[in-house]
Order: C-alpha cells, then sequence, then structure tokens
C-alpha cells in the first residue's frame, strides 16, 4: 500500500480502482486525507456512469430493420381460415327468461348447427337470473322479459351497454282451464264474478309476468277486489301448471307461454292501454371471456332470417334493431 499521494500515479488504471476502495476504509479509519479519497470516488462513480451510459445507447439502438420483431401472439379465439379470421368454436352460457323456453331451444338447434359454437341455456325467472348474474354467475348473454331487471344489470355496469338491445315484444292474456266449460269468465272484468275461486300469476316483485299483470289489474281496478284469490308462482311455467291441473280457475300469462299448451284456453288479452310494452331486451354480459361468439350470436338472433321466423311462430313480435336508450 502507497504511504503518500506522490505514489499514486505510478499504480495502473485496474489497481488504482481497486486501492481507492482500499485507501478509502484505511483513511475513515487512520485520519487520512478525506478530500483525496472522496475526490477519487466520484471520479470513479463518474467513469462507471458514463460506461453504463454508452452500454444503454449501444444496446438500445437497432438498426431501423423492423423484420426480426416478434409477431403479436394471435387471439386464441380466432383461427385463420382464408386469410380471414374466423372465430374457434366456443360454449356459451345464455341466461333467458323462462317464458322464452321453448323457442331459444329451437333456436338453440339452428344457432349451434351454422355457427359450430355450443350453446348452455340456463332459464329462470328474469328476476332470478338478473341476481346469478349479480353474483356472479357464468353467463355470457342475458335475454330478460322486462326493461326492469336488464336496467339493475346496466346500472350495475354488468353489461356491454352497447350490445343492448329489444329483440321481441309479446303480449298479455287470460287463461283458464281447458278441460272446463264454464262460460262465466269470459274477459277480465269477469274475474269478480264467485266462480272464480283462484286466480295465479308471477311474483310481481321478481317476475315480469307477474308485474305485468298486477299492473293490468291495478289499472283495470280489479287489483284489490282479488287480492286474496291470488295465488303467486316463481314463473311462468308454474302459473301453466296451475292452471292446466285446474288447482286455480284462471291465470294470466304471456300469449306465448299459453301456445305451447293445450291443456289451457286464452280468454281475453289484457286490453290495450292497461300495461307498458311487453319487450324482452338482450345483451352481453359485462367480462365475458368469449365476447366474439357472444357477439356473433347477438347478431344471429336480430338478423337471421329462420330465426325470426321461429320466433313470430312461437307468438312472439319481431322488433330487433331498436337501441335502447
Amino acid at each position: 500500500m502507497p504511504e503518500s499521494r506522490e505514489e499514486y500515479p505510478k499504480i495502473s488504471g485496474k489497481v488504482f480502482l481497486r486501492y481507492t476502495f482500499i485507501s478509502i476504509t484505511d483513511e475513515i479509519y487512520s485520519g487520512g486525507e478525506k478530500v483525496t479519497t472522496r475526490l477519487i470516488l466520484v471520479k470513479k462513480a463518474s467513469l462507471c456512469l458514463i460506461i453504463l451510459l454508452i452500454f444503454i445507447l449501444l444496446t438500445g439502438c437497432g438498426t431501423g430493420d423492423q423484420s426480426a420483431a416478434p409477431a403479436p401472439a394471435s387471439d386464441p379465439a380466432t383461427e385463420q381460415e382464408g386469410g380471414e379470421a374466423k372465430v374457434a368454436p366456443q360454449t356459451l352460457t345464455v341466461s333467458a327468461a323462462t317464458s322464452l323456453t321453448d323457442v331459444m331451444e329451437e333456436i338453440k338447434g339452428l344457432y349451434e348447427t351454422r355457427s359450430g359454437h355450443s350453446l348452455v341455456m340456463n332459464y329462470g325467472s328474469s328476476g332470478t337470473l338478473q341476481q346469478q348474474i349479480e353474483q356472479g354467475a357464468p353467463a355470457d348473454v342475458f335475454i330478460s322479459a322486462a326493461q326492469r331487471q336488464m336496467n339493475g344489470l346496466q346500472e350495475g355496469c354488468l353489461i356491454l351497454e352497447e350490445s343492448r338491445v329489444d329483440l321481441l315484444e309479446n303480449a298479455v292474456v287470460l287463461i283458464v282451464p281447458a278441460s272446463r266449460d264454464s262460460n262465466e269468465i269470459t274477459d277480465f272484468n269477469s274475474l269478480t264474478k264467485e266462480s272464480l275461486k283462484l286466480l295465479a300469476i308471477g311474483e310481481p316483485e321478481s317476475v315480469p309476468a307477474g308485474r305485468y299483470a298486477k299492473e293490468v289489474l291495478n289499472n283495470l281496478g280489479l287489483w284489490e277486489k282479488l287480492e286474496n284469490k291470488i295465488i303467486l308462482a316463481k314463473d311462468v311455467r308454474q302459473i301453466l301448471t296451475y292452471v292446466e291441473t285446474g288447482n286455480v280457475d284462471g291465470g294470466i300469462v304471456y300469449m306465448t307461454d299459453a301456445l305451447t299448451t293445450e291443456k289451457v284456453k286464452v280468454i281475453a288479452p289484457a286490453p290495450a292501454g292497461s300495461y307498458t310494452p311487453v319487450t324482452y331486451p338482450a345483451a352481453i354480459v359485462q367480462g365475458t371471456a368469449a365476447r366474439q361468439a357472444a357477439e356473433d350470436y347477438m347478431a344471429f338472433l336480430q338478423g337471421n332470417a329462420e330465426a325470426r321466423e321461429v320466433f313470430e311462430r312461437h307468438g312472439f313480435t319481431f322488433i330487433a334493431g331498436k337501441q335502447v336508450p
């Protein structure tokens, strides 16, 4: 180890850098020239910084040739066919109102054959389906029997708002068991007759058909008169079962439901203006892992001629394409 400042120039650069570190430790503890030692440290750090900057510049600059850059990863949900992107077969979960069961099962076969995708259908009252989606149940597309449930999901940012459309329209009707010959029940106003003991409607808070039924009865001034005779059902299928089996004297359902069975007969449609239009909104659920397939399915429901024919044959009025504000 050198004993004086004059000996420093005799040390090579490599040894000098290493010796500077040693001398700093030695000087701190021996009371050496701290000023000189710190000056050497600054020079050493500056040299390291310069070398680091040069290294970054050399490695960071390219030749301008981008041909070696890696291609972006392809979407795992797509395949290339004839130079065009094609959505790979996927499984979609569709949550749909119970009143759509028959028509959606028929359309399911049409769509799966056309697209190659698979559909898992989940039917229930619109209120129940809304709660399932809110609680995180798997769903890619939701088709409600009323705006209320879809509005709730939209307010919670649980659907893709831009995908939402009014798809179908339905009518509210009064039905009785087909096996009964009584002519006493002829329209909604005749429901106050003594011959009607029980009337089945859906639960107004969770079943859209029930809410429409209550709206009709309220607007006709019949709700309070009939309230003690009303039996609440969990969905329209249960209303049909009650009426088919004769456990109730009448029921209020959608026209499309009444057409699914020969065991009930339609007595009368609800008077015009006695209820708000029965529309079925559809939308893609937020966070779907199969958005392309979901968009394809939505487009099929709205624009396929065969699908439209099926909807209308089942008693629906096809109104697809009307955007909901």
